[in-house]
């Protein structure tokens, strides 16, 4: 199986997505429980093609503890995944904090049964996120020997600039996410944005077939689930920030190229995967990609929230991310920052 794919030669292949419950800043640990659900999911469905959550290593809460989790290019988390890869003839991706060149970023690999590496940083981080990686500029696109590959990594599915670079281009999406939901712990917000909680959780379920009718290629997405804390942050710069109790939404899933969910599981099943067999080749898109950033037309409590966010993260990664972050690395066992 090599060279670019068409729309009249589609692979078939089994495909699956590992669900997992990470713990905050403990690499060790959740390159181990990433292992033993990849294994599981190839002894038990025959998976070739697994796509693993985005931040694998450690959850991404505002939280100290993920500074432990920013590792060098080559660390034990991407050794594991080039160990299953050769020792099963899979492929196999996910993402994780890196920092390189005096930057941080989230990137996606992907690893081929050959041990070859491929790389997505993710565009733009999302709201708190910013706190610990900054932008990244690649297309995510990847020839393969399965064909054009594509990657893409949470929020970047509900951006049609998402949509454009992939569209007519790969063969299949790889994608993973870590998203969660308004806070638990504030008494006023289930009933004062009980609406914009069920539209997150929509938009959460809903992204990665949306992505594929847009794109015309199947999407394997690979969640975290769980309940988690964090803070809050109040004003850019400022280390003012309220507790938050919230929880992952969404699910992992498969999509064929059309749209149509073929497995799922949700987020409150727990950690666990999923499997389908999947036609891989560039097909046609069902749906023209909207001609704005975002695919859905968000609510403005969402998009209030996100630059809010955005802001305040990035006001820390300047000022203290950066230099923690860059602070642990190597350290895969984790470190703690005083």
């Amino acid at each position: 199986m090599s060279g670019q794919l068409t729309e009249s030669s589609p692979t078939r292949i089994r495909a699956a997505a590992i669900q997992l419950d990470a713990v905050v800043g403990d690499v060790a640990t959740n390159v181990a429980k990433v292992e033993r659900l990849a294994e599981d999911a190839i002894a038990r469905s025959g998976a070739r093609l697994v796509a693993v959550p985005e931040f694998f290593t450690s959850q991404l809460p505002f939280d100290r503890r993920v500074h432990r989790a920013v590792l060098p290019p080559e660390n034990v988390a991407v050794d594991m995944l080039r160990a299953v890869a050769r020792r099963h003839g899979c492929w196999i991706g996910g993402s994780m904090l890196i920092a390189e060149h005096g930057g941080i970023r989230n990137r996606y690999h992907l690893v081929e049964p050959s041990g070859r590496m491929h790389l997505h940083d993710k565009d733009l981080p999302t709201m708190w996120e910013n706190a610990f990686y900054g932008p990244g500029q690649d297309d995510g696109v990847f020839a393969t020997d399965l064909g054009a590959v594509g990657a893409a990594v949470c929020w970047e599915l509900i951006r049609s600039g998402t949509a454009r670079r992939l569209r007519g281009r790969v063969g299949v999406v790889v994608t993973g996410t870590h998203w969660w939901t308004l806070p638990s712990n504030w008494p006023l917000i289930p009933r004062l944005l009980e609406s914009i909680s069920q539209y997150n959780r929509y938009l959460s379920e809903n992204a990665p077939a949306e992505l594929a009718r847009r794109v015309g290629a199947p999407v394997l997405q690979a969640s975290h689930c769980g309940r988690f804390s964090t803070d809050f942050m109040l004003l850019p710069g400022s280390s003012w920030g309220l507790p938050y109790a919230t929880e992952f939404v969404g699910c992992t899933q498969i999509v064929d190229a059309g749209g149509h969910v073929l497995v799922q599981r949700q987020t409150q099943e727990g950690a666990g995967f999923v499997a389908a067999d999947i036609d891989i080749g560039i097909g046609t898109p069902v749906l023209p990609i909207e001609d704005r950033f975002w695919i859905p037309a968000l609510p403005l409590a969402i998009r209030a929230y996100w630059h809010h966010q955005n802001a305040c993260g990035k006001a820390y990664y300047r000022s203290h991310g950066l230099r923690a972050g860059l602070a642990t690395v190597g350290d895969a066992g984790g470190t703690a920052i005083r």
